[in-house]
C-alpha cells in the first residue's frame, strides 16, 4: 500500500471513530435529568409579544425564579411592576395599586398545563409534561431545542407549540405560539449565584 493510501486509510478510521462522539444527540431522559439536578435558578428575562392587533411588539422585562419542586415566580419590572408567583396549586397575580387574585390550578386545567410547560421544564419532570405534551428535543448537550405540543383539545386551542432553547441545565428562550396567531419570545438570561 502506497504511503499516501495509508494516510487516507488512517485519516478516514479516526473521522469515522471521532464523529459519533461529536455528533452524539441529546436524549430527552439526559436533559431531564441535567435539567432536575438544579435545585433553584435565577434569571433576567426580556419577552417581547406579537399580537395581532398591534403593529410593534409588546416588550417587557423582568426577573424570574425558580425552586424545585413547584415554585416559580415571574416579576415584571418594566413597562409596568406585576407579579406572577405559583406555588403548588396556587398562582397569585399582583398588581401593585390594582389587585392581587390568586386562583387554584385544579379549576383552570387550561392554564395548569401552560404554567407546567415551564415548571415542568425547570424540574426536569418528564412525567409531569408528558401529561399534557408531545416532547421533540433535538441538538447537544451545549445546545438543544426542546418542542412541546400539546395533546388535549382544549389546551390545542390556547397554544400551538412552546419552543425552549438552552445549554445543558439552562434555558436560553422560551418562545410560545398561540391558536390565535399571536406569539411570544422571550430570552433568559441565568444570573449566577455569587
Amino acid at each position: 500500500m502506497r504511503k499516501i493510501d495509508c494516510c487516507k486509510l488512517a485519516l478516514s478510521l479516526l473521522l469515522c471513530t471521532a464523529l459519533p462522539a461529536m455528533a452524539a444527540e441529546l436524549q430527552l431522559g439526559e436533559l431531564m435529568q441535567m435539567l432536575a439536578q438544579a435545585k433553584s435558578a435565577k434569571a433576567t428575562f426580556i419577552e417581547k409579544k406579537y399580537i395581532g392587533i398591534v403593529d410593534k411588539p409588546v416588550e417587557s422585562s423582568g426577573e424570574l425564579s425558580f425552586t424545585a419542586p413547584d415554585k416559580l415566580e415571574k416579576r415584571t419590572l418594566k413597562p409596568k411592576a406585576e407579579s406572577l408567583v405559583l406555588d403548588g396549586d396556587a398562582l397569585t397575580v399582583d398588581i401593585p395599586g390594582k389587585r392581587r387574585t390568586t386562583i387554584k390550578l385544579q379549576d383552570y386545567p387550561e392554564v395548569a398545563a401552560f404554567v407546567e410547560s415551564i415548571r415542568g421544564t425547570l424540574a426536569g419532570d418528564r412525567s409531569a409534561l408528558e401529561r399534557v405534551y408531545k416532547l421533540e428535543l433535538s441538538g447537544h448537550p451545549e445546545k438543544w431545542l426542546l418542542v412541546l405540543t400539546p395533546t388535549q383539545a382544549k389546551m390545542s386551542k390556547i397554544v400551538t407549540r412552546i419552543r425552549m432553547q438552552g445549554s445543558h441545565s439552562e434555558i436560553k428562550s422560551i418562545d410560545f405560539d398561540q391558536a390565535d396567531g399571536d406569539r411570544s419570545e422571550m430570552l433568559v438570561t441565568s444570573i449566577q449565584a455569587q
